[in-house]
């Protein structure tokens, strides 16, 4: 007996915000899925399509463009930050309007961020901690997160929310750790230090395909590796790995005197994160565990 053409059909996803990660996601889903990518600059459009997608020209900050996005996607990646001031993330709501005008999708993953919880005092917890936002970034964040839930509660759904980390790979444009230690930029002495959280680029994108296959409805997953790193010391090792100096330390006092402000929110906010349901629901075996695996592939400066 034929197969049926509907059964033929791939499913089609819509990345939203399809910069280095969603770039990723094109190569690992490039043939197995139908792959629209949403962009506000038609400079990007022949790279997108080069990369095996569709694209798509629209802009969240003009809802007005986003008219055709209407019942074109089986599944959303959405990849794309908030805007840059408020508390409110309007470019969300402006794409879960657009898709509710026709609703076709039955799955949706938001990468969202770590910085939803605050500072923690370098405590290690799972995805039940509930949000404390200390900035107007993070807060941004956790508008995003609610509309997103509640869109999956209207029209059935299933969203997971992507806790990230930061995101480092030796090839991502503003992902090299090197650059920082080039610029000699310091980190904060032992006694101050914070924890940070970690994700390869690489490992990041296989998590969104898993959510795609396999995220439970309404559900909040750690997107990060094994590693439990101060922020010093990580640098060490990218320094150790890489051949350069060793980051200058300073006290937090001095770093008051130095930094901005926003570079001081980060240097503010300690965390361990548990990933168990990211390897256990998603069944994902990271292929960079810790950092260590994933800066492996860092060369001295004169090969750089």
């Amino acid at each position: 007996m034929p197969v049926p053409p509907s059964a033929l059909r791939r499913p089609t996803l819509l990345i939203v915000g399809c910069g280095d990660v969603g770039l990723r996601v094109l190569h690992l889903l490039k043939g197995r899925w139908r792959l629209l990518a949403l962009s506000s600059s038609p400079a990007r459009l022949p790279a997108l399509r080069a990369a095996g997608a569709v694209p798509l020209l629209g802009n969240l900050d003009q809802p007005a463009t986003l008219a055709r996005l209407a019942g074109l996607a089986d599944a959303v990646l959405h990849l794309a930050p908030p805007a840059s001031a408020g508390q409110d993330d309007l470019r969300t709501a402006a794409l879960l309007q657009a898709l509710a005008r026709c609703p076709r999708v039955r799955r949706l993953v938001y990468a969202s961020t770590t910085g939803v919880y605050g500072d923690a005092g370098g405590e290690r917890f799972d995805e039940t901690r509930p949000p404390r936002p200390a900035t107007d970034r993070a807060q941004r964040r956790v508008a995003a997160e609610a509309r997103v839930r509640c869109f999956g509660r209207q029209h059935g759904v299933a969203v997971s929310l992507l806790r990230i980390p930061g995101i480092y790979a030796p090839d991502r444009a503003g992902g090299d750790p090197r650059e920082r230690l080039r610029r000699g930029t310091p980190v904060l002495e032992p006694e101050d230090d914070v924890f940070t959280n970690h994700i390869h680029a690489d490992d990041l994108a296989r998590a969104c395909v898993a959510a795609l296959h396999r995220g439970l409805p309404q559900r909040v997953l750690h997107v990060c590796d094994d590693s439990e790193l101060t922020m010093g010391d990580y640098f060490d090792l990218v320094a150790a790995l890489s051949g350069l100096p060793r980051p200058p330390r300073i006290s937090r006092a001095k770093a008051r005197e130095q930094m901005s402000p926003l570079q001081l929110s980060f240097w503010s906010e300690s965390r361990r994160l548990d990933n168990r349901r990211l390897k256990q629901e998603l069944r994902l075996r990271l292929r960079y565990p810790t950092v260590r695996e994933g800066l492996a592939a860092l060369k001295s400066p004169a090969g750089a």
